[in-house]
């Protein structure tokens, strides 16, 4: 269920219009399976419109390395870095969300998944206080804009996060992070990035700039579909 019914007078409840829609749905992508929840997650848990850069995240792993999946929610990320490197820290808010991904990780047989509940913003901080390091992250928050008054405070808590993420990057590390805030530009977000790449000290390449999956069309003269940026960096 989606908060924009309260705007619109409807009720927050979810209802079946017409057939059976069963509690889990076993999806399988690229060689690993998830489960979706088309009555309990947020769109399903299963966020197709990230697909395409969960795919090649997984190929940009370093095999056995350590990856961190921060906002990681049901897993989906976690599952495709728990292919390839040799420990995923999978971090969200949810005791929920990762009970759910738990059992993502389950289905595929991987145990080198760490959950941990916590706030992402909090975590960061302490692991770059204690000089943690990854060879792999990926930032897959929550819109943080949800109207246009709120864009100035979602890009200081984007900055803040992806700071704190490339401080933590180990040399040669990659970093995926990206925002579904419509209301944040793509402009806005890559000018967030080179701020916060500025003031972490490290020195970033950029080895692509994604958005939606391809069968998420952006089309030119509807801007509303062109909410997903996304950035591929590497700490050189």
């Amino acid at each position: 269920m989606t908060p924009v019914r309260r705007h619109e007078g409807l009720p927050l409840e979810v209802s079946l219009l017409s057939g059976t829609v069963p509690e889990s749905v076993e999806v399988t992508e690229s060689g690993v399976k998830y489960l979706a929840a088309p009555w309990q997650g947020q769109k399903t848990g299963g966020f197709l419109d990230q697909r395409e850069n969960r795919v090649m995240l997984a190929e940009h792993t370093k095999p056995g390395g350590r990856a961190a999946d921060f906002f990681a929610y049901h897993g989906s990320f976690t599952i495709h870095l728990a292919k390839v490197a040799g420990s995923v820290l999978a971090v969200d808010s949810s005791a929920e969300a990762l009970a759910r991904g738990a059992r993502n990780a389950a289905l595929n047989g991987f145990g080198n998944v760490t959950w941990k509940e916590a706030n992402v913003f909090d975590l960061l901080r302490e692991l770059e206080g204690r000089g943690e390091a990854f060879d792999t992250i990926a930032l897959d928050p929550p819109a943080f804009a949800k109207t246009k008054a709120s864009v100035d405070r979602a890009l200081a808590g984007y900055k803040e996060i992806n700071l704190r993420a490339m401080r933590c990057l180990a040399p040669g590390g990659v970093l995926f992070t990206c925002s579904c805030s419509y209301h944040v530009h793509r402009r806005d977000f890559e000018a967030m990035l080179l701020e916060a790449a500025q003031d972490s000290g490290r020195r970033l390449e950029v080895l692509r700039f994604t958005g939606q999956s391809s069968d998420h069309p952006e089309i030119l003269t509807i801007p509303e579909t062109g909410y997903l940026k996304g950035a591929l960096l590497r700490a050189v």
